[in-house]
């Protein structure tokens, strides 16, 4: 018999770098899961991607178990590595903070293209090119 879900949460964590500390412990806690646990095993599978911040998705079962998957980093931190910047621009539209290029969108769109809603890098690209937009980031042809 399949265990019964209690609820899912949804938190963004540096990875290899998961401690108790909040957004981990509270977001646990509330729902009585062994935190160290969650922190041991998220750093565990993540120790290669440090450096990135990744959305991971925790499913609480009713038993206080738990499994977790991680997803690709949000696509303005991938875009923000790239052009090798802190932060977008704070007037997006007014000010750039850089400039992306096509071949760029289009490697950040085939990193990603697993954790989005399309199976079409085209379609992903324009998603790419969205998020660059509302970051004050100009994507060149």
């Amino acid at each position: 018999m399949a265990k019964k879900i209690k609820t899912f949460l949804k938190l963004t964590i540096p990875a290899g770098a998961a401690t108790a500390a909040p957004p981990v412990g509270p977001a646990l806690g509330q729902h009585g899961l062994p935190i160290m646990d969650f922190v041991k095993a998220f750093n565990e599978k993540t120790k290669d991607k440090t450096g990135n911040i990744l959305p991971v998705v925790i499913t609480v079962y009713e038993d206080r178990t738990f499994t977790f998957i991680t997803k690709q980093p949000p696509i303005a931190e991938m875009i923000k590595k790239a052009l090798k910047i802190e932060k977008g621009s704070g007037k997006a539209g007014h000010e750039t903070a850089g400039t992306l290029t096509m071949s760029q969108a289009e490697e950040i769109a085939k990193n990603k293209l697993e954790d989005l809603n399309t199976k079409e890098v085209s379609q992903a690209v324009h998603i790419v090119e969205g998020v660059a937009r509302s970051m004050g980031v100009k994507v060149s042809a």
